[in-house]
């Protein structure tokens, strides 16, 4: 005799909280299983022999594991880093045990908690900019790349005049667009940065027109805090820095003045690693608590790996494969992988032939947990969107 049987793929609660409904499982004992069944792998780094073998100890008591390098069993190295196994019911038992350890393991049991929390899944939210309005996680949000550039990598010097600007802008939210991205300074390898006083005739005289004429919020790609200033002042809804509160100083106190959304992505000036995925969790960790210390809202926070910033072409399919995880932060995701050249290399083509490159990638990012996509053609990625959202946010 041959049984129907086949396995599950499970990431949040709710998705086993649905199988559950169909097997007609009682509510209570839904409840009760749920954490069971919800399998989870985390890394610690850099603990001491003494610290992770307590963590052994405890995660094998529950029925876990932990593993950790060789020479941790007789302290012959000083430090390791430890790969968590179990459900979230044994880490949760855990936690309750590390709470009352000494060496650190109580604040350490606190990450580990907020992280399981982050790890439930971001329930849908509305994001707030100004006196609007964003539904954020019901659907996939589309930003479109507005640069008012000479030399941007993609369409440098195509939006380079006002009208011509306000033309694309306009067509953009005719197609779809959520959100319009407003830069005036490239950062494509090589670029030749702008000062102040250039950006600022970029993008503000294209900003005072938008405002007026355009419904979606207006995003500002700078990484310079009196190009926020000044754009805020003329009434831009969302900061978009490239390098997360680390170019200028004074980027957090502006953007916590006006308490508008903030997009932080991950950045660097080479493409060296310890841990790729473990060094950019870390990288925006710190942002973080950077911009939470300057009063911006968590809330208000969006992250962003930074596909193609400090990052090979072969880095940058890695961070795809692995964008599920920075759910960890609890935060939305917003991805922009537009006609970037990792697509170039896969598929040997020229910037302008990226299209279906890139919409493989949006397709695969939302299916790994993108809230938010960046994106050049807008009517051919929203199509795009709509389709994975149909299959995805079920």
């Amino acid at each position: 005799m041959s049984f129907n049987m086949h396995n599950l793929v499970a990431v949040h609660r709710d998705e086993i909280m649905k199988e559950f409904n169909k097997i007609g499982t009682d509510a209570g004992g839904s409840a009760i299983m749920a954490p069971k069944a919800l399998h989870r792998l985390i890394k610690i780094y850099d603990l001491t022999p003494r610290q992770a073998n307590i963590i052994k100890q405890e995660m094998l008591g529950k029925g876990g594991d932990a593993a950790v390098t060789r020479g941790m069993v007789d302290s012959s190295v000083d430090k390791t880093d430890v790969l968590l196994m179990g459900t979230e019911k044994q880490y949760r038992a855990v936690i309750k045990k590390l709470r009352l350890q000494p060496f650190k393991l109580a604040s350490l049991a606190d990450q580990l908690a907020e992280m399981l929390n982050n790890l439930g899944g971001r329930p849908p939210r509305e994001l707030i900019y100004r006196d609007k309005k964003l539904p954020l996680g019901e659907r996939t949000l589309v930003m479109g790349i507005l640069n008012v550039t000479p030399d941007s990598f993609s369409d440098g010097g195509k939006h380079n005049n006002i009208d011509a600007a306000i033309a694309w802008a306009h067509r953009m939210v005719d197609e779809g667009a959520d959100i319009i991205d407003l830069g005036g300074e490239s950062t494509r390898p090589g670029y030749t940065p702008v000062s102040l006083e250039e950006e600022l005739d970029r993008v503000i005289p294209v900003l005072e027109v938008l405002v007026r004429e355009i419904s979606v919020p207006i995003s500002i790609d700078t990484t310079k805090a009196a190009v926020a200033r000044r754009a805020l002042e003329v009434g831009a809804h969302i900061i978009n820095d490239q390098w997360a509160l680390r170019a200028d100083r004074d980027m957090a106190s502006v953007v916590a003045e006006y308490q508008v959304p903030l997009v932080m992505m991950h950045n660097q000036n080479d493409t060296v690693y310890r841990d790729l995925m473990g060094d950019m969790v870390q990288f925006l960790r710190e942002s973080i608590a950077m911009a939470e210390q300057a009063g911006i809202v968590r809330e208000n926070i969006i992250v962003d790996p930074g596909i193609g910033l400090g990052k090979t072409a072969e880095q940058n399919l890695e961070i795809l494969r692995c964008l599920r995880e920075l759910d960890c932060l609890g935060l939305p995701v917003l991805l922009g992988t537009s006609r970037k050249s990792m697509i170039g290399k896969v598929l040997d083509l020229p910037f302008d032939q990226r299209v279906e490159g890139t919409g493989a990638t949006v397709a695969l990012g939302i299916a790994n947990g993108a809230d938010i996509v960046r994106v050049h053609d807008v009517k051919e990625m929203v199509r795009v969107v709509r389709m994975t959202d149909a299959v995805v946010r079920y």
